[in-house]
């Protein structure tokens, strides 16, 4: 099987792929405050869009898009992720905004 090259860089960078990722969340969510009713939308927009957006680069990556929306009250969050990758290739992001709430993407 033949893989899938076009010709150009293969590395993953972190940097252009944190400018399209916050682009989806400022798309869905902008400057709103959090409102409970509407997490599971927001969620449900933010990763649909960030896997289109990582999708139409064309580059053979494999993707995983995560993310949480969390009211920012004191509350605590606790969560566990686990990945296998090459790290000369795959890499990853993280975005933290807003006065009201986290998005980690």
């Amino acid at each position: 099987m033949e893989e899938y090259n076009s010709g150009e860089e293969v590395s993953f960078n972190p940097d252009e792929i944190s400018v399209s990722v916050k682009e989806c969340v400022e798309g869905v969510i902008g400057g709103t405050d959090y409102n409970q009713s509407k997490v599971n939308q927001w969620t449900a927009s933010i990763v649909e869009h960030s896997l289109t957006h990582l999708v139409k680069q064309g580059r053979a990556f494999k993707y995983i898009v995560n993310c949480t929306i969390m009211q920012k009250s004191g509350a605590g969050l606790h969560t566990a992720n686990s990945c296998y990758w090459d790290t000369a290739t795959d890499g990853e992001t993280l975005k933290k905004t807003n006065k009201d709430y986290f998005k980690i993407i």
